[in-house]
């Protein structure tokens, strides 16, 4: 899939604006002060103040500008330049110092040559990339020794079945790419958009097993029967900013995370 990047790319230039105005990002909220980071991710990111933060496929930034109120020193990544834009005119809202870079991430090598104190990624990543090898060598050299790795991403038990989750129809891990296409937005599911996706499935262990093949020790993995995002069909709120899938209940993991030490 050689245009893989070019066909993902057009989807998330559509739903940017649809996400900007969804109440899923909340714009409101998070210019009058809200974190959009998660319980999970700030347990395990810890005090980041003073901290070098490089966040991963940062969208248009919520993330990234949330660690920098946090008072970490951060520099956000992206392949789409109109998403990338936007996340540098909220921080110059915002008078935060945050930092982006337009970049695939198999590419940033050949544009940024720095080392940070986190690698940080979370929520509908790894999906998107084909080659989990070459992502774990990215995060490893971009880490400082001593440097963590902080991932918190959907389980990929999730990936495995059709949208209503009634149904697998995907391998747990596979090499093959999906092809799918999508109507509206998992931020907004009445957006009048149509985008066409190409990701793939990686199981936890080849996940784990690359960070451990690019030199990264293996520090933390945690697998969550809930998620914080009621993006499933058929989700139930058992407590703020907590939802389960009703037909799985608390017998299946939603979301999973690993921090991975250089």
């Amino acid at each position: 899939m050689e245009n893989y990047l070019e066909e993902n790319k057009a989807g998330w230039v559509e739903k940017l604006e649809p996400h900007l105005a969804s109440d899923f990002y909340d714009m409101y909220g998070f210019m009058n002060g809200k974190t959009s980071l998660n319980k999970f991710e700030l347990d395990l990111l810890g005090d980041v103040s003073g901290k070098k933060i490089l966040h991963l496929q940062c969208h248009f930034g919520q993330d990234s500008i949330s660690l920098s109120r946090m008072g970490a020193e951060v520099t956000g990544v992206d392949f789409s330049e109109q998403s990338v834009l936007k996340g540098q005119e909220l921080a110059t809202e915002l008078n935060v110092n945050t930092k982006f870079i337009c970049s695939d991430i198999y590419s940033l090598p050949a544009i940024l040559d720095e080392q940070f104190d986190i690698v940080f990624t979370s929520y509908g990543t790894v999906t998107w990339l084909p080659d989990t090898d070459k992502w774990a060598d990215v995060i490893q050299r971009y880490l400082k020794p001593q440097g963590q790795f902080v991932f918190v991403d959907f389980h990929p038990f999730v990936w495995m079945y059709d949208d209503d989750l009634k149904k697998v129809i995907y391998k747990y891990s596979s090499p093959e790419a999906i092809v799918e296409e999508e109507e509206g937005s998992y931020a907004d599911k009445h957006a009048p958009i149509k985008t066409k996706s190409i990701t793939w499935n990686h199981g936890i262990g080849k996940t784990v097993n690359s960070l451990l093949n690019a030199g990264l020790s293996l520090k933390n993995l945690q697998e969550y029967d809930y998620s914080p995002y009621s993006i499933f069909p058929e989700m139930e709120d058992i407590a703020p900013k907590k939802y389960r899938a009703t037909q799985f209940g608390d017998k299946v993991p939603l979301v999973f995370s690993i921090v991975a030490e250089k």
